[in-house]
């Protein structure tokens, strides 16, 4: 901006003077070459007259010099508004919410540099409202689950007389509601990115509890769970992290497939791979590639497209993956490393 402004008193002054230099200079030749008789006639008359004369003619010939400063320093006073408008627009556009701004290259190097830190400070704000929906909706998939489960449960103790069958009900509930904790600190661990260490988990604790959170829906369907594959695995994942995945697909079952839900856990190599199919026709080819992208989903019962892509992300953060390594009947499996026993 100084520089600018210093470009603009500089055109202004050079000008003024140049041209005041040059017309008092050309009035003065030609006084003196072509009417040499109205100098004499000046000189002749009082001083004081003489100088008024004087001065009025340099006065003329300064305000024309004035004029030309200020036509030729008018492009770069044109500039300069133009590019303050620009601003003040793109600061407006800013206020209003919008995210895509086109930083500003007036060449003044101030101007510039504020244009540059709104359109990076909308960019900014973009992503970061773009993560906040994000994680809102990832934390309503992740807490439907545990809930459908509960209510299932409490479902179940309110249509039973029988005390025994209560008691079983109550503490598999209480079982839920302490997953629902952990959904919940989870959430709020992720929210906060704190980072660290991936804790070793037993794959058969957590296979067990999905089982019995699951059965009466499976039951109510016709339907069931098979477990099988090698016992005693430890992997590196959170509780929670691998518990949602899982149940993210035994729901995937559920809703799109049919028969019995195969849940088959093996060793490979340094991983382990947990694979769960069904018997059902499958993932359609058109939807198969993008089947982990958000808001990809065949529609059936009400599903968001949000379960599978959730799933994928809290894979990759405990530092596994999530394929679908076969469209029809569909196969997943979730791979993990391994970890010892503690």
């Amino acid at each position: 901006m100084r520089r600018t402004l210093e470009r603009v008193a500089l055109v202004t002054a050079t000008t003024t003077a140049g041209v005041a230099a040059l017309g008092t200079t050309g009035v003065i030749a030609y006084l003196i070459t072509r009417r040499p008789d109205v100098i004499s006639g000046w000189l002749s008359e009082e001083p004081s007259v003489v100088t008024a004369r004087f001065a009025a003619a340099a006065a003329a010939v300064s305000l024309v010099a004035l004029a030309v400063g200020h036509l030729a320093s008018r492009p770069l006073r044109r500039q300069l508004e133009a590019a303050a408008h620009a601003l003040v627009v793109l600061a407006d556009r800013f206020a209003d919410g919008e995210a895509r701004l086109k930083p500003l290259r007036s060449g003044t190097a101030e101007l510039d540099h504020v244009s540059d830190v709104i359109t990076r400070r909308a960019h900014d704000m973009t992503r970061s409202l773009a993560a906040e929906r994000d994680f809102a909706a990832d934390a309503s998939h992740q807490l439907r689950t545990p809930l459908t489960a509960l209510l299932m449960r409490l479902e179940e103790i309110a249509e039973t007389d029988d005390v025994a069958a209560v008691k079983e009900e109550a503490n598999i509930a209480i079982a839920q509601v302490e997953r629902l904790t952990r959904v919940v600190d989870d959430l709020l661990g992720r929210s906060r990115a704190t980072g660290g260490p991936v804790p070793a988990v037993s794959l058969d604790s957590v296979i067990a509890a999905l089982q019995r959170e699951w059965q009466p829906a499976f039951e109510q369907a016709r339907r069931s769970v098979r477990v099988r594959g090698e016992r005693g695995l430890f992997v590196r994942s959170t509780p929670v992290a691998l518990s949602q995945v899982l149940s993210t697909l035994l729901e995937n079952s559920l809703v799109h497939g049919r028969g019995t839900v195969d849940v088959h856990a093996r060793r490979s190599g340094p991983s382990v791979i947990v694979e769960v199919s069904d018997q059902g026709e499958g993932v359609a080819p058109a939807i198969a590639p993008h089947i982990f992208e958000r808001s990809v989903s065949s529609g059936a019962g009400g599903s968001t497209g949000l379960g599978l892509a959730l799933a994928r992300d809290l894979a990759e953060a405990n530092g596994g993956r999530l394929d679908l390594v076969q469209a029809q009947p569909a196969r997943f499996a979730l791979f993990l490393s391994e970890a010892e026993s503690d």
